[in-house]
């Protein structure tokens, strides 16, 4: 809404706000209500997956299946990570190669060692 509002007084001060620039006004309104619009889509998306999330993965206990919904897990990457435990920390990932320190950073948020 911030974003809308920071257009339109935006478009309004590029438009002059006169009566002789109300259409180059409703198109700088119209491009600051669809790109909202957009905005707002990808925020309600967001939330949505966010609330689908049970919370982090255990690695030491997950399933491949559940491993491989973590971002950037193949179903290779998931095998072998069952394949190397147990883990003390969720670092051991990649202390013992499983992935890379960039694959690891990608994840490590949705992720548990217990």
């Amino acid at each position: 809404m911030r974003k809308l509002a920071l257009s339109m007084l935006l478009a309004c001060g590029l438009a002059g706000c006169s009566p002789n620039n109300t259409q180059s006004l409703q198109e700088h309104t119209a491009d600051a209500t669809a790109a909202a619009k957009r905005d707002a889509g990808a925020i309600a998306r967001g939330v949505a997956e966010g609330l689908k999330r049970k919370g982090p993965v255990n690695i030491d206990s997950a399933s491949v299946t559940e491993l491989e919904k973590l971002p950037g897990v193949t179903s290779e990457m998931a095998s072998a990570i069952v394949a190397h435990r147990p883990y003390a920390t969720t670092r051991d990932l990649v202390r013992k190669r499983v992935m890379t320190a960039a694959q690891y950073n990608r994840g490590k948020a949705q992720i548990v060692a217990q």
